[in-house]
């Protein structure tokens, strides 16, 4: 029995390191044009199966067009890569920005993958971008070379200019809807993915930069990242030995926090701006991670205790993540029962029984749960009088508001990487009116996004991935304005001075705001003083 496990584990093995090997070696190959335009088919067969809403923002009519007008311009043999480009913006025109195109990349084997690793980081990896006005900004610089300061343009990588690859790269994907702020916001984090995806990974990179009215061109190359050596001498003072208890606690609080080992800060973070703990900062990088009942239990029973007054919640660059998460969280923002989202519209009756959460879980796991899975999601699927289907969820349900239930004044930032879970808890308290918002539009939409569980669909030609959201995940409540995010009540957008400089005019906003609105009992004006951090 042993040698026969032995004898599966290896072969198996052996089959996805030959097919990796044998992915690579065809990645350039040229595509017939019977077989892409067959991929071109195939994909909108799909959406039209799976996605709903599939016409939320394009009218069947013009997205008819749009395949047809693509197979059209498919008049000789091409790359996998080259046909991605065509079909992505075909994709991108019905406006939904979880519903991703990626393409077929070279594949990298876990040998290579860890042989990288030891090589360091990236010369990408040792800069952090922000892009406004379609410029290309560095903000941080971990490089060595730092003749480099923050502020600095990207004129070109490579001899390629970065306005114009932002331009290419903003038509491969889109937003939910007609929002501008989103695709800005994720090019930011993500214009090296679309560079290596088309140039491949790269261990040096020719930046021309454009900083004090002069031009630099500098070569950064892959950065071994060395262990700090530490003295015997420092180490007998600076070593901490932790008894098994304060091992539980850090090991419990970074649970909690969603404590993120690669970038060693938490997902999750509670502080008090003043001194009296009348204003509380909360910050939530991604709706993920950690235990987030466990932090938002002991967070607001905190804020409780300490009187806590205003709330203020940073939602910027959120990008979205677990529904149970948000409502939970918004259990402690209302102010009254309430009903979290809608139930879920979907395709058809079959459509969450032929593509399920775990359809990428090894084989012996979806033979173990289907049996239980597809009987329930079938029942819970409904037809309505007009014909929609919608699958029942608890969310959809009125929900009490928690015990410790915040009953202060609050205030949210979002940007444009406000996107997904995090615009749909942003619609909710937008329209109870129970928060005031500063910042700029959230990249999700208001109205709600079409995401939830989320197959990879494989073009059988081009061996292209879609990713397709199989639910219409919609807040309670709605805008009559289609197509865009929330709103700030303030609108604020900060600066490349701001940038690089460390400044945050969102949250000095609100502190002002706060100070301007706080009233201080005339007989205590001349004693108490509002000091702001």
């Amino acid at each position: 029995m042993k040698k026969t496990l032995l004898a599966i584990f290896f072969g198996l093995l052996f089959l996805q390191c030959s097919s990796i090997k044998e992915h690579n070696e065809h990645i350039n190959d040229l595509i017939s044009e019977k077989n892409l335009k067959a991929d071109v088919d195939f994909t909108y067969k799909k959406l039209q199966r799976f996605q709903p809403k599939l016409y939320w923002y394009i009218s069947k009519k013009e997205l008819d067009f749009k395949f047809d007008s693509l197979k059209s311009t498919i008049t000789k043999p091409m790359t996998s890569f080259e046909f991605y480009k065509k079909l992505s913006p075909v994709v991108a025109s019905i406006r939904q920005g979880h519903l991703i195109v990626s393409p077929s990349t070279k594949t990298l084997s876990k040998k290579e993958q860890k042989e990288l690793k030891n090589k360091g980081i990236g010369p990408f990896s040792q800069f952090e971008f922000e892009i406004i006005n379609n410029k290309l900004y560095v903000i941080k610089n971990k490089s060595d070379n730092k003749t480099i300061k923050p502020g600095a343009e990207v004129i070109a990588i490579n001899d390629k200019n970065t306005n114009e690859l932002i331009s290419e790269y903003y038509t491969l994907f889109t937003s939910d809807g007609y929002n501008k702020t989103f695709k800005r916001k994720r090019m930011s984090n993500t214009f090296p993915s679309f560079f290596v995806n088309e140039n491949g990974i790269q261990d040096s990179l020719h930046y021309s930069f454009k900083q004090n009215d002069s031009l630099q061109i500098v070569c950064i190359r892959r950065k071994k990242i060395e262990p700090a050596k530490i003295s015997k001498k420092e180490d007998k003072n600076t070593v901490t030995i932790l008894d098994t208890k304060q091992k539980k606690q850090i090991k419990r609080d970074k649970s909690t926090y969603g404590y993120n080992e690669t970038t060693r800060t938490n997902n999750r973070d509670l502080k008090f701006i003043e001194k009296d703990s009348s204003i509380a900062l909360l910050k939530i990088k991604h709706f993920a991670l950690g235990k987030p009942s466990r932090f938002y239990e002991e967070s607001f029973r905190k804020m409780q205790l300490s009187k806590t007054k205003t709330l203020i919640i940073d939602l910027r660059n959120n990008p979205g993540g677990s529904i149970n998460e948000i409502s939970n969280l918004y259990s402690y923002l209302s102010d009254s029962t309430y009903v979290f989202i809608d139930p879920y519209l979907v395709n058809s009756k079959t459509t969450l029984v032929e593509k399920t959460p775990f359809n990428t879980s090894p084989l012996l796991a979806k033979i173990l749960m289907t049996p239980f899975y597809a009987p329930v999601v079938f029942f819970k699927t409904h037809k309505d009088k007009n014909g929609n289907y919608y699958s029942s969820n608890s969310y959809s349900k009125p929900k009490p508001i928690n015990k410790n239930a915040f009953k202060g004044k609050i205030y949210v930032m979002i940007n444009g990487g406000t996107f997904s879970a995090s615009s749909i808890i942003s619609s909710n308290l937008k329209g109870s009116k129970r928060a005031t918002f500063v910042g700029e539009e959230t990249g999700g939409a208001y109205n709600g996004t079409v995401a939830g569980i989320m197959p990879i669909i494989k073009l059988p030609n081009s061996e292209i991935k879609v990713t397709i959201g199989l639910l219409v995940v919609a807040p309670f409540y709605k805008t009559t304005l289609e197509g865009h995010g929330i709103f700030p009540d303030k609108e604020i957008l900060p600066t490349i001075t701001d940038y690089v400089n460390g400044k945050d005019p969102e949250l000095n906003w609100i502190l002002e705001d706060i100070k301007k609105n706080t009233t201080i009992p005339v007989e205590n004006q001349k004693d108490k003083k509002i000091t702001l951090k």
